[in-house]
């Protein structure tokens, strides 16, 4: 069983940055492939980036790319979005997942295809 806990969310303007983190309890953090999510009001949970088991591969949205950035840190089972350039549209719930993946330059971008989830950050980004 893997807890996964979110921080990092708040209330922000178009055009600012925020670092979101992910803590897992896992005892062997390098053993998931992680992915982070968001799910805005009335709509459905959409796939934001995902980063292989050791932070060789990652692979991001259209929506997103070039301006978040994910990366990990094994030593303290923790994964980070750097979220630069927020736009209004990217007003979500944050929910960071991880999946046991043999295959170590796998990622993942389908919600179907993790077994962990955290509990969401607020993401606010007014205009």
């Amino acid at each position: 069983q893997v807890q996964l806990v979110e921080s990092g969310g708040g209330l922000v303007q178009a055009g600012d940055s925020l670092r979101l983190s992910c803590a897992a309890s896992a005892r062997t953090f390098s053993s998931y492939a992680m992915g982070w999510f968001r799910q805005a009001p009335g709509k459905e949970r959409e796939f934001v980036g995902a980063i292989s088991r050791h932070g060789g591969s990652t692979y991001y949205a259209d929506s997103v790319k070039g301006r978040f950035t994910i990366s990990r840190d094994n030593a303290k089972n923790t994964v980070y979005l750097q979220m630069n350039s927020l736009k209004p549209e990217d007003t979500a719930v944050y929910y960071c997942a991880a999946k046991p993946a043999d295959y170590g330059g796998r990622v993942y971008s389908t919600s179907s295809s993790y077994d962990y989830w955290g509990q969401g950050t607020q993401v606010t980004v007014s205009s």
